[in-house]
């Protein structure tokens, strides 16, 4: 009984160096549930890549994948005083004076700047009194948001920071972003011949081309119904003539659990209120698809399977067989990963 991530690995990793030539000196990112793929076969995929420097998401992330990666780490969570010390090489963000002021003495650190996100960082006003005299600074972090509504331009929002840096009288020769395209940092680039911009990038890299990357589930029971018929917990009818799908995939796995999406224009609006409307009567489409169609849950996901509905007229899928699903992979816990 198995959830399983297929990769094509030859594809997926070709994918891999076609980001790292657009984007070099990219700092790889591994954080969360690896997306989907698991942080300590990212940390081997960044070593592959030669990364000298591998971004987790927490401190526990860092010490998980500290045997698993040759190079060194960046810690992408702000510090906060008062968390179990890290050792000092590695490298901790700060976005508050009081936290880079609490770190050991020689800690090496990434400060991070409170951009148009405003998610955290520290302020212009604030650079000014940063004790770097007692840490390791290794640059600066400017977290860009993903769209612009306003027209506003990226690179002058960095050309801003770079400035307020210098005016400080803090060194301007390393800053790490996030979401800027690779023509704004060759613009970037042109005008600051002396600073390295490095891009921290995980989504694109690792799930950039999504056809290298197949979501199976194995059908472990087919059960034939008539309309009518009762069936699972909470004992609904069956809609017509058909089959119940026992497949691998419940709400351990992530299957079935949505994270809340920002949505843009009417159509996506009107699906979304469409779908509600069909939930309310408990209907709700799954991930799963066979022989090319998308099935229906039949009744919400369990925990680690999924009893899905097959009309009648489409032939059923054999016990052993598997279904592909398409599923968000941040938020999926496959059982295993298998490289095709």
């Amino acid at each position: 009984m198995t959830l399983s991530l297929q990769l094509d690995t030859a594809r997926w990793r070709a994918h891999q160096r076609s980001v790292l030539a657009e984007f070099p000196g990219l700092v790889p990112v591994a954080k969360g549930n690896g997306y989907g793929l698991g942080n300590l076969r990212l940390a081997e995929e960044a070593n592959r890549l030669g990364a000298g420097l591998l971004a987790v998401g927490t401190a526990d992330e860092a010490r998980a994948v500290a045997g698993a990666f040759d190079g060194e780490l960046l810690v992408l969570t702000p510090y906060r005083p008062g968390e179990e010390p890290l050792p000092v090489e590695v490298i901790r963000t700060v976005a508050h004076l009081e936290a880079a002021r609490a770190l050991p003495p020689g800690s090496r650190v990434v400060v991070e700047c409170m951009t148009s996100m405003r998610r955290h960082g520290v302020s212009v006003a604030d650079l000014a009194r940063l004790p770097v005299e007692d840490l390791r600074l290794e640059g600066f972090a400017l977290h860009l948001p993903l769209d612009r509504p306003d027209g506003s331009d990226p690179v002058a929002e960095v050309a801003d920071w770079v400035a307020a840096v210098a005016a400080a009288g803090l060194p301007t020769g390393r800053f790490f972003l996030s979401h800027l395209g690779s023509a704004d940092l060759g613009r970037l680039a042109g005008r600051y011949p002396g600073t390295d911009f490095r891009s921290r990038i995980g989504t694109r890299l690792w799930l950039g081309d999504v056809g290298a990357l197949t979501a199976l589930a194995t059908v472990m029971d087919v059960t034939p119904v008539a309309r009518g018929d009762r069936y699972g917990y909470r004992q609904h009818r069956a809609p017509s003539d058909g089959h119940l799908l026992v497949v691998s995939g419940g709400t351990a796995h992530g299957v079935g659990l949505e994270a809340p999406k920002y949505v843009h224009g009417m159509l996506p609006r009107a699906k979304g209120l469409a779908r509600a409307g069909l939930a309310t009567v408990n209907r709700t489409l799954s991930p799963y698809a066979w022989d090319g169609r998308q099935l229906w849950f039949a009744e919400p996901p369990h925990m680690q399977v999924s009893i899905l509905f097959l009309p009648g007229g489409a032939k059923p899928p054999a016990i052993g067989d598997e279904l592909e699903l398409n599923t968000r992979h941040t938020t999926t816990h496959f059982d295993r990963v298998v490289d095709a």
